[in-house]
């Protein structure tokens, strides 16, 4: 077995990076054409101006919240197709649940963060 020191540890870090960039470079050479809200992701992608893509806040929030149900469904199904022992690959299993788990964390801390601006714009004096 090999030893990894800290050298090797960034040079396999760059390495890793170059590549992703590369892939998202190539990637969006690959989706130009195709751009829209289902080309960048959940509600249109980070920072994305929906007004111009005719994506309203409400479908978008409900497109997000079908796409964390159907990570959690999933989940659950890949989860109980291993513990019937139809499945073998517990790597997969846990890359599912930890999708699950972050998705529904991201929806949650959207939540807090739509109640706290409610609460901030009631209490604003008229």
């Amino acid at each position: 077995m090999s030893r990894i020191d800290a050298s090797s540890l960034m040079a396999m870090r760059s390495a890793i990076l170059q590549q992703n960039a590369a892939l998202q470079k190539a990637a969006g050479q690959a989706s130009a054409p195709a751009a829209g809200p289902a080309a960048t992701g959940i509600g249109g992608g980070i920072g994305a101006d929906t007004s111009a893509m005719g994506v309203n806040f409400g479908e978008a929030l409900r497109g997000a919240l079908s796409e964390v149900s159907g990570l959690q469904a999933k989940s659950a199904d890949m989860q109980a197709s291993y513990e019937r022992g139809e499945t073998t690959d517990i790597a997969g299993v846990m890359l599912a649940r930890e999708k699950a788990t972050v998705g529904f964390q991201a929806t949650l801390q959207v939540r807090n963060k739509l109640l706290s601006a409610y609460k901030d714009i009631m209490s604003m004096p008229v």
